[in-house]
């Protein structure tokens, strides 16, 4: 696709992103969120041309829940049978809304497995735990 408004936009920016919906979120008849899928279009400050998939729930904004499960999945935190998902050996739902509701009725679980992604894909020293400790040295500095 083409950008609107010459071609002036497209060299001046240092980041371009282009952005689609992919689906609706439904609960029952009712649309509640969208699909969304982001691709990185330019981007002088870091790598081009990644994609990004997340849900938008409208009136809450990215689906912290819906990320645990996509993230628990991929880093084998979270085990999918079918369309069951089981987390330490417990099953905890059918489906993926319903473990995102689990998730979201039981904080402790979802800080646990958030954890634990962080442990995996940034390492041990940016667990929860330990993660503000660059902003706190900062602001001690100030």
């Amino acid at each position: 696709e083409t950008t609107t408004g010459g071609n002036a936009l497209k060299f001046y920016a240092s980041v371009r992103l282009d952005i689609r919906r992919i689906g609706a979120i439904k609960s029952g008849d009712e649309v509640i969120g969208n699909e969304t899928r982001v691709k990185v279009v330019k981007n002088k400050v870091a790598p081009p041309f990644r994609n990004a998939e997340f849900e938008i729930i409208y009136g809450e904004g990215v689906s912290r829940e819906g990320e645990l499960v996509d993230l628990g999945v991929t880093h084998e935190l979270l085990q999918k049978a079918g369309s069951w998902y089981s987390y330490e050996g417990d099953r905890v739902g059918q489906g993926k809304d319903n473990v995102k509701t689990f998730l979201k009725d039981h904080p402790e679980v979802a800080d646990a497995l958030e954890s634990r992604i962080r442990e995996k894909t940034l390492g041990a020293s940016s667990a929860r735990s330990g993660g503000h400790k660059i902003v706190d040295e900062i602001e001690d500095d100030i």
